[in-house]
């Protein structure tokens, strides 16, 4: 793959199907039209879809989108289908072949099984087929979703190392305020950082047929940024839209990064990995993590909980415990308990351990923002 040339557009079941249900054949052949442009243009093109759902629950007879677990499943088998139906046909018209991709949270948690389905995409991309990305809705279970594609979109923007992520809604980009009810509100073009004020704006979902909302974009492009590839949240209505949405002069707002792309096992440490225990840190063990990219010594520690053993991956926060970061422990919940903060020199004394540090600076990943 050419990360420069990747792009990964998403696309969410409200631009696909109506509020009745069922898909709307005429918009997805106009996104296949946009899509296929890119390509045309050289670029590497990946599409995230929704819509599994909303296609297919009325051609199993519900009323409205079902609510129940095995209404979901049953509409998502039928509606993928005609789904990926839809999309071939659309695409055929342009003469650019699609392969369909399911995947759920436990592939990402898996290095070999996500490793093979990053093998995949690549093997796609190389014959110039359009890899089509959806959540495997007929396995998930709640507990264990995405709860919408746009997380979904932004951890295979970042597994491929994508140029850019275009999430695609029906708001031409994030507003101060929501501009159907404050005719003020004011268009944000370019964000650099995602903080607390830039939550606050972020709406809830906006459609019946559809889960995610503006904030569930926003926590997609903050994971995304984090792996290094830039996002755009816009609308795409007219023909080459989807161009000037690349080129910086798309119908939305842009998302800024400065952090470099991370390796697979860095996503997989601080996207996929499931903590086993967390450690609390005092203030001086979270500057030296995260603005030093230093290791985590005994020393730091505050507090422990969970049962972890070395190897597993623990989550670390700070005082006023916010989340800072992931990594790889060394220490066993009760070895580190006995050592907390202590200098090295007493940890050798009292304990024996393979390595002294609590998680070395490698296997670490910070997940807050950076510290002034």
């Amino acid at each position: 793959m050419q990360p420069q040339q990747t792009i990964v557009v998403k696309i969410g079941s409200s631009s696909l199907t109506s509020d009745e249900g069922g898909l709307n054949r005429s918009q997805i052949a106009f996104f296949a039209s946009e899509l296929a442009r890119l390509q045309h243009q050289g670029f590497q093109v990946l599409l995230v879809t929704s819509g599994a759902v909303a296609a297919g629950f009325r051609e199993m007879g519900y009323l409205s989108r079902p609510k129940n677990l095995h209404e979901k499943q049953a509409s998502a088998s039928v509606g993928q289908a005609l789904l990926m139906q839809a999309y071939h046909e659309a695409f055929a018209a342009h003469h650019i072949g699609v392969g369909q991709i399911l995947l759920t949270r436990s592939d990402f948690s898996n290095r070999k099984r996500i490793h093979n389905a990053s093998m995949t995409i690549e093997e796609l991309l190389r014959h110039r087929i359009i890899p089509i990305i959806n959540e495997n809705d007929t396995v998930s279970v709640d507990e264990l979703k995405f709860g919408d594609n746009d997380k979904l979109s932004a951890l295979v923007a970042n597994l491929i190392r994508a140029r850019q992520l275009v999430i695609l809604t029906d708001m031409d980009g994030l507003y101060t305020e929501d501009p159907r009810k404050n005719p003020n509100a004011r268009r944000i073009e370019r964000v650099q950082e995602i903080g607390e004020d830039i939550y606050r704006v972020a709406g809830g979902s906006g459609s019946s047929v559809g889960t995610g909302g503006m904030r569930s974009k926003i926590e997609a492009a903050s994971i995304a940024m984090r792996g290094g590839v830039p996002v755009f949240i816009g609308r795409v209505v007219e023909d080459g839209d989807l161009l000037l949405a690349t080129e910086g002069r798309g119908r939305g707002t842009y998302f800024e990064t400065h952090e470099h792309n991370l390796p697979m096992k860095k996503q997989w440490l601080g996207f996929h990995s499931l903590p086993q225990g967390q450690i609390t840190v005092d203030a001086g063990a979270e500057a030296a993590l995260i603005r030093g990219g230093r290791s985590l010594l005994p020393a730091g520690v505050k507090e422990i909980g969970g049962e972890f053993h070395p190897g597993d991956v623990v989550e670390v926060v700070n005082l006023e415990q916010q989340p800072i970061g992931r990594g790889i422990v060394n220490y066993a919940n009760w070895q580190l308990q006995a050592v907390a903060g202590l200098s090295t020199e007493e940890v050798q004394k009292r304990i024996e351990v393979h390595r002294i540090e609590v998680i070395h600076r490698d296997e670490w990943i910070t997940l807050a923002a950076r510290l002034p």
